[in-house]
């Protein structure tokens, strides 16, 4: 005799329905394995678009934080350390208007501000105003039409200030100048028109 067809549908479930089986430690080390694989290596980094010869140049440590991506910031020495001198870049001379424009690249030293020393002959240089980190370019006036002078930039922070060439009894007029240092020699043109009232005046005076 059958029995009841909810006894038999039961049956059938326990029989036929396979059971799950656990989990053994090795298959989770393969799904690990799996996930591992398939996961994305990091991005290389980049050097940060910093250039020690850009006026007004952001800090490259604000550039990290700023930028989408990791970037690389070029070596520095140490900040217990005076900067090293930064090197002096060109030097462009407006004559008719008695100035010139100094251009410089900042030292691989932390930096806090900046200077300018010139010298137009005398023992003593003229100190300019102190300058921000990120200047790399600053104004002379008041050249005389003729003069030679000499510049030097100076980097300073916390432990100190870098260095210049020393001065003699001349100043820095008959110094040594590195041509890749912290200094440049220059010299302003005489005015045009001196020079033209110049040639006006001998010529009247030549015997003809």
């Amino acid at each position: 005799m059958l029995g009841s067809p909810c006894l038999l549908w039961l049956l059938a479930v326990t029989f036929l329905v396979p059971r799950a089986q656990p989990l053994a430690p090795q298959d989770f080390e393969e799904e690990e394995e799996d996930e591992t694989e398939t996961a994305w290596p990091p991005l290389p980094a980049v050097p940060c678009d910093y250039d020690h010869c850009r006026h007004l140049q952001v800090p490259c440590k604000e550039l990290q934080r700023a930028g989408p991506a990791a970037c690389l910031c070029p070596g520095l020495s140490s900040p217990a350390q005076p900067p090293d001198p930064p090197r002096m870049g060109e030097v462009s001379i407006v004559a008719e208007e008695g100035r010139a424009v100094v251009h410089w690249c900042a030292p691989f030293s932390p930096v806090l501000h900046y200077w300018l020393l010139l010298w137009d002959g005398s023992e003593a240089a003229q100190k300019g105003p102190s300058l921000n980190a990120t200047v790399r370019r600053a104004e002379l006036k008041g050249l005389k039409p003729g003069g030679v002078y000499v510049v030097c930039v100076v980097a300073a922070n916390e432990a100190g200030a870098s260095r210049v060439p020393e001065a003699g009894r001349e100043g820095l007029e008959g110094a040594d100048i590195p041509a890749f240092g912290p200094c440049s020699r220059f010299a302003v043109p005489p005015n045009p028109r001196t020079l033209v009232h110049a040639a006006v005046g001998w010529a009247r005076h030549w015997p003809c």
